[in-house]
């Protein structure tokens, strides 16, 4: 069914590109000590701003790609290659800890208040870039690209499957915040590590095939008579 379909798809580049395990371990370094219905408190809120983020992006996605005047096999070419570069990062990257150091990077906030800053971060830089960075952007208009057709019902379908993988994830992301202190220390990083490694080679699986979709209509569109 297309809607397992690309729900398998998009959880699956999305998985490693969220990392609900290792933004846990960011989340928790930036919220510091707090009481536990405080990281629930938190966590409810990401997870809400997460699904409107990344759904709204999802929607104007085809919207986005008709006003620049871009063509869908140049955005499956040119995301493809982003994605597959992603996957081909994380299996590249000598520490566990690796991709929890590059979000660190791009989490930088102003300095203020501890309180005032954990009403505030919510969005900014609890959900983006903490939870979803720029490369995760780069995820939905790309599939939104790829499972696009004529087909009403199919887009639809499609769509949906896209959206569920989303909200699942935004699921994992508020379990894995609102208890980061304990899983942090149950789950060996080791572990964890290895896991998104597999995920990682999928992902590069996923965005050479979705780069070679794009090449073969261009390549077909130059040497059609």
């Amino acid at each position: 069914m297309l809607v397992w379909k690309s729900f398998l798809i998009a959880f699956s580049v999305l998985l490693p590109l969220i990392n609900p395990l290792g933004s846990a371990l960011v989340f928790l370094g930036l919220a510091g000590e707090a009481p536990p219905a405080v990281y629930r408190s938190l966590a409810r809120k990401i997870s809400i701003n997460n699904i409107i983020f990344l759904a709204i992006i999802e929607l104007l996605g085809a919207a986005i790609l008709n006003f620049f005047g871009i063509s869908l096999p140049i955005v499956q070419l040119s995301g493809g290659i982003v994605i597959a570069a992603m996957g081909w990062s994380v299996l590249n990257e000598r520490e566990a800890r690796a991709i929890v150091k590059n979000k660190e990077e791009e989490s930088e906030v102003r300095a203020e208040t501890r309180k005032e800053y954990l009403e505030q971060a919510t969005f900014y830089p609890f959900t983006f870039p903490v939870t979803s960075g720029p490369g995760t952007l780069v995820a939905p208009l790309t599939l939104t690209a790829h499972i696009s057709n004529r087909d009403l019902a199919r887009d639809v379908q499609a769509h949906i499957g896209v959206f569920l993988a989303v909200l699942i994830l935004s699921v994992l992301v508020y379990f894995c915040y609102a208890y980061a202190p304990k899983i942090t220390k149950i789950i060996p990083p080791a572990t964890a590590h290895g896991i998104l490694r597999v995920v990682a080679f999928i992902l590069l699986c996923i965005g050479v095939q979705i780069a070679w979709n794009g090449l073969a209509v261009l390549i077909a569109t130059v040497l059609r008579p």
